[in-house]
């Protein structure tokens, strides 16, 4: 035995487990990747109403994700929050066209911040909604859905002051809060306009009735 015969047992064993976090390394830098994409086409399948291949895309991610935690472990967790967040918002927004409660942070089973951050993304999608509904005329669904927006933002706000634990809390506040007041200000435009058009409309139909009542 010489004098370094324990250090070099120790960087064999520091070694063999600086290999195994590389190769688990590798696995969540790849499967994550696929997770993000899947939920990505899946929000873009629900945007189309596609809602059986939103969701089939949806619990492959869920699965996925559930697989790839057992290699992330807790040393490389920071792996798989980006995965986790696009999970919720997809969730998230399912439950929203759906009408349907929005899932908890168990029913995920994510991280808080994963779970924060990921409803705050889902304001984005909801705004897309929001316009779909006013430009095919059905206000007081965009009308509901905005309401949503806020009650989102309103129930996470209070979060802003943990912004040391929840990264980037306090940047996707301040998007979901302009997201917001853009889409408030579309939809008091579009009351507006609408108010018009009804009270010309009442207009047009006195004048015709007095047209009609002078020609008799």
């Amino acid at each position: 035995m010489t004098m370094l015969s324990k250090v070099h047992s120790s960087l064999e064993s520091i070694n063999k487990d600086m290999k195994d976090t590389e190769e688990r390394r590798e696995k969540l830098i790849k499967g994550t990747r696929d997770i993000i994409m899947l939920c990505s086409k899946s929000i873009v399948s629900l945007h189309h109403n596609e809602m059986e291949q939103a969701r089939d895309k949806m619990e492959t991610a869920r699965n996925m994700l559930d697989e790839f935690r057992g290699y992330a472990k807790a040393d490389l967790y920071r792996y798989i929050v980006v995965a986790e967040q696009e999970l919720v918002e997809a969730y998230g927004l399912r439950s929203v066209m759906e009408d349907l409660q929005i899932p908890s942070i168990d029913d995920l089973g994510v991280t808080g911040p994963s779970y924060i951050t990921g409803l705050l993304d889902c304001i984005g999608e909801i705004k897309r909604l929001v316009l779909d509904r006013m430009r095919s005329g059905r206000e007081r669904d965009a009308e509901k859905l905005f309401a949503i927006m806020e009650e989102i933002y309103n129930e996470i706000y209070p979060f802003a002051v943990y912004d040391n634990f929840v990264g980037g809390v306090r940047k996707k506040l301040d998007v979901a809060r302009m997201l917001i007041e853009d889409v408030r200000a579309t939809v008091t435009e579009e009351n507006r306009r609408r108010a018009m058009i009804n009270a010309l409309n009442d207009v047009d139909e006195k004048l015709k009735g007095k047209e009609g009542n002078q020609g008799r």
